[in-house]
C-alpha cells in the first residue's frame, strides 16, 4: 500500500507537501503514510483514491487495476 501511494504521487510529479495540502495534513504526516509509520485513516484512503482517480482496493493492493469502479446510480 505504501509503495502504491508514493508511485501514484510521483506519477503526477507531485511533492509530498502538495499532496498533504490536498488531504489537509502536514507534509510530515503524509510522509509517515508513505513510509508506513502511520496507518492511513479510511477517510484519507478515500480522498487519495478520489484524487488519483483510482479505487481504494488498488491503493490497498487488493487489485492491480488502476481504474476506479463505475459510479453507483441510485434506483428509485
Amino acid at each position: 500500500m505504501y509503495r502504491r501511494i508514493r508511485e501514484l504521487r510521483e506519477d503526477r510529479d507531485l511533492y509530498q507537501k502538495e499532496l498533504a495540502e490536498q488531504l489537509n495534513c502536514s507534509q510530515v504526516c503524509y510522509s509517515n503514510y508513505e513510509i508506513g509509520k502511520r496507518d492511513i485513516p479510511t477517510e484519507v484512503l478515500i480522498k487519495l483514491a478520489d484524487f488519483h482517480h483510482t479505487s481504494v482496493d488498488y491503493i490497498l493492493g487488493r487489485t492491480d487495476v488502476k481504474q476506479p469502479y463505475p459510479a453507483v446510480t441510485k434506483q428509485k
